[in-house]
């Protein structure tokens, strides 16, 4: 996305690389959380402010509190996630509750690796989660990012 990027201009290359998201309506919290995603997105928002009512099993909600705790720029595995969710054998169930998360990106599922720290499923794909990374770790500028 270049610089000086309308909100609309942006919204189109995260539908093309969201597919399945929808956003309805306009209200001043999706005001703010679109912004705050593009503040993510160029590099610049760590944290996200917005109130989330997520829905989903007590494991998933589990899974989700605990992705919301990992750093900006950090990762952990699926085994932590699992065992920080109270499940410490189930890493393929907290995967899974990663795959069912509503908010990507918000709720930072990017952030979780295989055990020997490779990157693996990713709802959005493995190059749209390598790329969030190295966003998050200055290893990518936000031209790049969006354009190839």
């Amino acid at each position: 996305m270049e610089e000086g990027a309308s909100s609309g201009e942006a919204l189109e290359e995260l539908a093309l690389s969201y597919p399945k998201a929808v956003i309805n309506g306009e209200s001043k919290l999706l005001r703010e959380v679109r912004q705050e995603v593009l503040e993510y997105l160029a590099g610049r928002g760590k944290k996200f402010s917005a109130p989330l009512d997520l829905q989903g099993t007590p494991f998933q909600l589990a899974v989700w509190k605990e992705l919301i705790g990992i750093p900006y720029g950090e990762t952990r595995s699926y085994g932590q996630i699992a065992a920080k969710a109270g499940s410490p054998k189930a890493a393929r169930a907290a995967g899974m509750a990663c795959n069912r998360n509503p908010v990507a990106i918000i709720v930072p599922c990017h952030r979780v690796v295989g055990s020997d720290g490779r990157l693996v499923g990713y709802a959005g794909g493995l190059e749209i989660k390598r790329r969030l990374l190295y966003l998050e770790q200055g290893l990518m500028n936000l031209t790049p990012f969006w354009r190839s």
